[in-house]
């Protein structure tokens, strides 16, 4: 028997009712904490799995890589895609830059301050001023 999320417009609270699909829409529902009729329906977060070559396809879209050379900002939010697609934390590093680059910084400016970048232990930041 599926369960039904629902909130009270009286006392706020939130609550769930089992029910069968037939019951549903012609059974009253009340609060389970005050009685009130007063209630609404609450729709769950719906999550969508996605393949991993689902992922890379669409951030290889040439609508998502539009402006990238122009604009840091836009690769910003690019490389912020990026991690979120990938489900894996890049490191300090590379958040930094990408807060850098959304707040309009260039690639060039963010190299010479955080001069790790070039080095080994930066991970795969050295020469960004490649992307330009």
């Amino acid at each position: 028997m599926p369960a039904y999320e629902y909130r009270c417009l009286d006392c706020r609270k939130r609550f769930e009712v089992f029910m069968s699909y037939s019951e549903y829409g012609t059974r009253e529902v009340t609060c389970t904490h005050c009685g009130s009729k007063r209630v609404q329906r609450r729709i769950g977060r719906v999550r969508v799995a996605r393949s991993d070559d689902s992922r890379l396809e669409s951030l290889a879209d040439p609508d998502n890589l539009a402006g990238l050379e122009d604009d840091p900002r836009t690769l910003g939010r690019m490389m912020r895609q990026m991690k979120s697609e990938l489900g894996e934390d890049m490191g300090d590093v590379f958040d930094e830059v990408v807060d850098r680059l959304e707040k309009g910084q260039s690639p060039e400016d963010i190299e010479r301050d955080l001069p790790e970048l070039g080095s080994d232990e930066g991970g795969d930041f050295g020469g960004m001023s490649d992307l330009d």
